[in-house]
């Protein structure tokens, strides 16, 4: 069976309906991270005009998931239990750059770190995340 980061690096972002729909590339698939990145479009901004938090969020999960699936098993997937996202730097314009790593992997429960930078560098949010592992 073929998992997701295999069809990932095959397909690239298609293997992802979210991904192609964004616009989210794929920096990094391996030691143990995730890296993404989006250029930021005037349609992701809040009506204040900065990119909207949830957006923060979805690219700190999919950079965690990314180093995640990188301990998985054959036969092991995955399901989100608990995040929680410190919003820290608007943007509205340039690049977000997220990267995702495992903090540590158990046998049910997996936890995960994430991290959202402008194009500059700076840290913009800071998620950690939670998954239940289960067997196929």
């Amino acid at each position: 069976m073929t998992s997701y980061l295999d069809r990932l690096r095959a397909e690239g972002e298609r293997a992802n309906p979210f991904f192609a729909w964004m616009g989210v590339r794929v920096l990094r698939t391996d030691g143990g991270e995730g890296e993404i990145e989006i250029q930021v479009r005037p349609e992701f901004g809040n009506g204040e005009g900065w990119v909207q938090g949830g957006l923060y969020t979805a690219l700190a999960d999919e950079a965690i998931v990314l180093a995640v699936y990188q301990t998985l098993e054959e036969g092991e997937t995955i399901a989100t239990i608990t995040e929680s996202t410190a919003f820290l730097r608007g943007v509205n314009a340039g690049t977000l750059r997220a990267v995702g790593r495992v903090v540590k992997r158990g046998r049910r429960v997996i936890f995960g770190e994430g991290q959202v930078f402008d194009g500059e560098g700076r840290l913009c949010s800071s998620t950690t995340a939670s998954y239940a592992v289960s067997r196929r």
